[in-house]
């Protein structure tokens, strides 16, 4: 996939929502790992009970997702969105993806909350 591909792709599925898609498009081995929090989810059936149990929990509504950029490279993506949680709860989102067998295969995601730039940098 090129970029403008990969990008239609991505922004249909953050559309849609769907954990089976979203189940369907990660590697058996799958790994998602978020360095600020220290977690790491190993396998793609993990990830699936994350999804519908501590997630889904703590998030009833899922977030509106808006995807920004995607940089594609030999079997890695760097993806850049926006997600809503509602109620001023929003968060930027960088994900760095490798891909095998044209699956995600290791996921590193990093949550940063928007700020205002100081004056001096504005």
């Amino acid at each position: 996939m090129d970029e403008q591909q990969a990008h239609r792709f991505l922004s249909e599925l953050m559309a849609k929502q769907s954990a089976q898609e979203d189940y369907a498009m990660r590697h058996q081995h799958y790994t998602m790992e978020i360095p600020q929090s220290a977690e790491r989810i190993r396998g793609r059936e993990k990830m699936r009970e994350f999804q519908a149990g501590e997630f889904q929990h703590a998030y009833p509504n899922p977030p509106s997702m808006q995807l920004r950029r995607v940089l594609v490279k030999n079997r890695l993506w760097v993806i850049e969105w926006v997600n809503d949680y509602g109620g001023g709860r929003v968060y930027d989102v960088v994900a760095i993806v490798e891909l095998r067998d044209g699956r995600m295969f290791r996921e590193t995601r990093y949550y940063a909350e928007p700020f205002e730039a100081p004056e001096w940098r504005a």
